[in-house]
């Protein structure tokens, strides 16, 4: 059946589905324009850019998205550090207590967030730890280490450990078999999911609501606007900044990726 269009039916279906996602945050981008400061209407009674001006010009705004993109940015550099280690030494070794360890790996992101961050909350409380900047990138890594792990233990396992022993056996040496061999095969994993646990760790709120303390990461402040409405379109402008900063990354690892199933070595 491979090639074969797919049933008018399917196509509704797959119509309708992706409407439902996507329509709402279609309604989020019209509100961002809206003339309308604390109601929602539709449709809107009139369209400005004027929240655009208020949003850029508020520096909790800027504080809150410089403390996120920072907080992503060195949560996803120690998930693709961890994640990739932890990912080489399941797929390569054989040990007692592998698939235990497995387990443990992807437990946190299996557990409902709020058990994640009561768990990282109490035992900083028990270390005396105060809360920080690094304890909300703590706490984001825990999950952004089982998004890097997933992608590329799935890699090394289809990479094939003829390709390392023909490095060796050519008197290639470890560093120079990582950098001719291993990682030209990991590499499109690990971008897909470096750019995946960025987006993750962007928009996280539970986790953060506690081990963030008094910090406001931008997700957690579009939270709190929302409870206290003050003006609720540079909310959905703001919003508008999460979509983009969120969606970019995994558009571009598809992109960057595409085509790349094959693996040097697969199934010699």
């Amino acid at each position: 059946m491979t090639g074969q269009p797919a049933p008018l039916w399917l196509k509704l279906a797959a119509g309708a589905g992706l409407l439902f996602l996507h329509v709402p945050l279609l309604l989020i981008f019209a509100y961002a324009f809206t003339t309308e400061e604390q109601s929602y209407q539709w449709p809107p009674p009139g369209l400005t850019l004027r929240w655009f001006e208020v949003a850029w010009n508020r520096p909790d705004v800027w504080q809150a998205l410089s403390l996120s993109l920072r907080v992503a940015a060195i949560s996803t550099a120690i998930a693709l550090v961890l994640g990739t280690l932890c990912a080489a030494a399941m797929a390569r070794f054989r040990f007692f207590g592998r698939e235990a360890i497995s387990l443990l790996v992807i437990l946190p992101i299996a557990l409902p967030g709020i058990i994640t961050g009561i768990s990282l909350r109490s035992a900083f409380n028990l270390a005396d730890i105060p809360f920080s900047f690094w304890t909300i990138v703590l706490g984001h890594a825990t999950f952004c280490v089982v998004v890097v792990y997933n992608n590329a233990v799935a890699r090394f396992r289809r990479t094939s450990a003829s390709l390392i022993e023909a490095s060796m056996d050519l008197g290639a040496n470890g560093f120079q078999t990582f950098r001719h061999v291993i990682l030209p095969n990991v590499a499109t994993a690990l971008l897909a999911g470096g750019m995946l646990a960025f987006a993750l760790s962007f928009d996280e709120v539970i986790v953060t609501t506690f081990t963030a303390g008094q910090q406001q990461t931008l997700p957690i402040w579009m939270l709190e606007e929302l409870v206290r409405p003050r003006q609720r379109p540079v909310t959905n402008v703001v919003a508008m900044v999460v979509v983009l900063v969120t969606f970019l990354p995994i558009l571009a690892a598809y992109y960057l990726t595409r085509g790349t199933d094959t693996v040097a070595g697969q199934g010699k």
